[in-house]
């Protein structure tokens, strides 16, 4: 919207009036070029005072940008964007063309922020040019200036204008908009998801998913290669296992064996494990991390006594061997025994 405003007054500014002084075809024919750059300056005067009187109006809202030096503009901490996942790689797009077209064509939004020495400007919508300007003054383009707008907004309009520039770039994550989406129901609406909704035009079912989604703690992120790959759809029923305690410990303990699993395969360069197989692997803990895993106790003479077949939500398969040499009463301590060991992973029949 800014953008169209400073156009159409550039336009009023330009074409209402230079444009009459630089017609080729107007009073060609009418009086002497004195006479005739006369009437033109009297055009251009009358065309300014009449795009300045709509500006005045209110018919049209003067916008104002300035160049800026982006080391003294921060990131918004209350942006969805991760300022500090953004990189070459992720903004070469939007580095190039800034270079193609010989500096920022799209203003960013900021304001004006005080009480910091360093910092005279804090950026609203427009992380990635703030970022994308920052890297190329350090990059062969020092002279280049971060334009941006000015605006005067509190937190709350802060956060709907960046959540509106936000829901159209792919690349933000749903995760990342999730937990901005949580931190702002407790700052700016009091914890009401319904004003919440109202107030941003979301349905109320949707918004709450996004809030359970944010509840997914860092460390089963990190089995996925990357925060962007936990989406809205597959994630929420991973958010919604994390209700069961005894279900969250189990996840939580399969992800940390994901995460390393996916440093290794960074460090040796090969594909990571796609994120419908990190969910998949993840949500089926619930049969517990024992239930392909023989477990066999001996008794006399290292004979089998008791063994597990299976574990599952609906309870555990024992087996009990013949000739085991055992008295009852000890065939009990080891079927006890076995018990401990599969209520220790969390397989046990109190799950």
């Amino acid at each position: 919207m800014a953008k169209k405003q400073k156009d159409y007054l550039t336009a009023l500014l330009a074409d209402e009036i230079e444009g009459r002084e630089t017609d080729p075809t107007e009073g060609e024919s009418e009086g002497t070029p004195a006479l005739r750059a006369d009437r033109s300056r009297r055009n251009s005067l009358l065309g300014r005072e009449s795009a300045l009187a709509r500006v005045a109006s209110g018919e049209v809202r003067q916008v104002t940008q300035l160049a800026l030096d982006p080391a003294r503009v921060r990131p918004w901490t209350g942006n969805a964007r991760s300022y500090s996942h953004l990189n070459e790689d992720n903004c070469r797009e939007l580095i190039d063309a800034i270079i193609a077209e010989g500096g920022q064509k799209v203003p960013a939004v900021v304001r004006r922020i005080e009480g910091d020495p360093e910092f005279e400007f804090e950026v609203i919508a427009g992380t990635r040019r703030h970022w994308s300007i920052s890297w190329l003054r350090q990059n062969s383009y020092p002279d280049l200036k971060f334009l941006a707008q000015v605006a005067d907004l509190d937190d709350e309009a802060a956060f709907r204008l960046a959540d509106i520039e936000n829901r159209a770039r792919k690349d933000v994550s749903d995760l990342e908009r999730a937990r901005n989406y949580a931190a702002a129901l407790k700052t700016h609406y009091g914890n009401h998801q319904s004003r919440m909704a109202e107030r941003l035009k979301l349905s109320q079912s949707w918004l709450s998913k996004m809030i359970k989604v944010a509840t997914i703690p860092d460390s089963v992120v990190a089995a996925f290669a990357s925060p962007a790959d936990v989406q809205l759809k597959p994630a929420y029923p991973l958010a919604q296992a994390f209700s069961d305690p005894k279900r969250a410990a189990l996840i939580q303990k399969a992800a940390k064996d994901l995460a390393t699993k996916q440093a290794q395969l960074r460090n040796e360069g090969k594909p990571p494990i796609p994120a419908p197989d990190v969910i998949k692997a993840l949500l089926t803990t619930e049969q517990s991390p024992t239930k392909n895993r023989e477990i066999v106790l001996n008794g006399a003479h290292d004979r089998p006594a008791v063994s597990l077949q299976r574990t599952n939500r609906q309870g555990v398969t024992l087996r009990l061997h013949s000739g085991h040499g055992l008295s009852d009463d000890e065939l009990l301590a080891k079927i006890k025994l076995l018990l401990e060991t599969l209520a220790a992973d969390g397989g046990g029949l109190q799950r």
